[in-house]
């Protein structure tokens, strides 16, 4: 006769422990390459992000409860990071945290792109299906990977401040006003603007063609940072004109989603989101 038992404290802490060590060991082991061949990558143009964009539209229209819930955070980070700018004199940064924002969004759509892929086949789109996917072998190389693009834009706030510095600083700025008339009536001003125009537009394509597949593809494929950054890599060499046209719409979107104090990211943010899956899709072999 088979009997249930209940461990002791010691013994059940043992299994959990064992449990968290064996994720653990599957996220760190999942950094790495198992699959060390960069697959087929295939030429897509202007139809391709049409089609993109469209299937994007309609999995936010069939999930959009899901992924409004899961992006709702986003407009109260943006709109918390503006206050700590006006409160701590750093106003001259709250452009660049605005501008950032894309270096950082592919890391934010990560559940929107297993939503896509989950729909895509048919599967259980629900949040604990979708976490529980982004666990162990996703991990990993998911958190190595965000924390690259975080790395990317510490560097262009950095960069950010020093073209500040130079130009219209050091004192600091207590009125967003004055600091809007100064820039665009000074010298100096204009020379913050080129500069920050110039160095941010060299970290936006640094981000895109290093972000362009490579998330979707981690989750999707069992291969580690280096195949994903090298096919994503591939993908924009091969395809430079609608890397530049995807990166656009990306920028226009998402500037159009902050303007109303970051509120219309509730919605740009999900279908870029899906969107990204689906040209992943196309464009990967």
């Amino acid at each position: 006769m088979h009997r249930e038992t209940i461990g002791n404290p010691l013994s059940w802490s043992a299994q959990r422990l064992a449990g968290i060590g064996r994720s653990a060991g599957a996220a760190v082991d999942g950094i790495g390459s198992h699959e060390r061949a960069v697959p087929t990558v295939n030429q897509i143009g202007w139809g391709d992000i049409r089609a993109a964009l469209r299937k994007g539209v309609e999995d936010f229209a069939a999930l959009r409860t899901d992924v409004i819930t899961a992006v709702a955070l986003y407009p109260v980070i943006g709109f918390v990071l503006a206050a700590w700018a006006f409160n701590a004199g750093q106003v001259h940064l709250l452009f660049p945290l605005a501008a950032g924002f894309p270096l950082i969004g592919p890391v934010a759509a990560i559940g929107l792109y297993e939503m896509s892929r989950r729909r895509e086949r048919g599967e259980d789109t629900n949040w604990g299906a979708v976490l529980a996917t982004l666990t162990g072998r996703v991990l990993g190389p998911v958190l190595m990977l965000g924390l690259l693009l975080a790395a990317i834009f510490a560097f262009w706030l950095l960069a950010a401040h020093a073209i500040w510095v130079v130009t219209l600083g050091p004192g600091p700025y207590d009125s967003l006003l004055v600091l809007l008339r100064d820039s665009f009536t000074t010298g100096a001003g204009w020379t913050m603007i080129l500069a920050g125009i110039g160095v941010g537009f060299v970290f936006a394509a640094v981000v895109l063609c290093v972000s362009l597949v490579s998330f979707p593809m981690l989750i999707d494929r069992p291969v580690g940072v280096p195949v994903a950054l090298a096919t994503s890599l591939a993908v924009a060499r091969r395809n430079p004109g609608a890397t530049a046209l995807w990166g656009l719409i990306v920028a226009g979107a998402l500037v159009l989603g902050m303007i109303p104090l970051f509120a219309g990211l509730i919605i740009v943010l999900p279908i870029l989101g899906h969107a990204t899956w689906h040209l992943y899709r196309r464009a990967v072999g």
